[in-house]
This record gives C-alpha cells, sequence and structure tokens, in this order.
C-alpha cells in the first residue's frame, strides 16, 4: 500500500489537496493510504517551506500549491 501524506497546517488548500488525492484514488481503485500531517516538526523534518505538501512513500513530491489532478493519477498509479 502506498503511503501519501499531505503536508500543512489544515487549511483549505491542504484540505482539498487531500480530497483530490483520495478521489483519485477511488477512482483508480488504488491501494493508498491518504495522511494528513499538520506537525511542523514533521513538515520541518522533510524540509517543506510551502504548504500543500505532498509526500509519497517518505518522498516529497510537491509543495506551494494543489497539485494537478494528472500529477495525483501519476503518484497513485
Amino acid at each position: 500500500m502506498k503511503e501519501i501524506k499531505v503536508l500543512g497546517s489544515g487549511c483549505a488548500k491542504c484540505t482539498k489537496t487531500a480530497e483530490l488525492i483520495q478521489t483519485v484514488a477511488t477512482e483508480f481503485d488504488a491501494s493508498v493510504n491518504v495522511v494528513k500531517e499538520t506537525n511542523p516538526e514533521v513538515m520541518m523534518n522533510y524540509g517543506v517551506m510551502s504548504t500543500p505538501a505532498v509526500v509519497v512513500d517518505n518522498v516529497v513530491v510537491h509543495s506551494g500549491s494543489i497539485p494537478g489532478r494528472k500529477m495525483v493519477e501519476g503518484w497513485v498509479k
């Protein structure tokens, strides 16, 4: 199972990012665990300075904006 973390303060953009990832994962019937992480210490450990940020299997793949749908599809496949 792939783990995808959405790092952020819990703002609207962070919430939308997590919802988008979950929606795409459901549509592709992908085995994905989406976790919302709001702990600033965890974000600093990943070196993330702008949110929302997305971490797939412990690798930061995106930060600073809501990712595009095509990008998310690539992560969940």
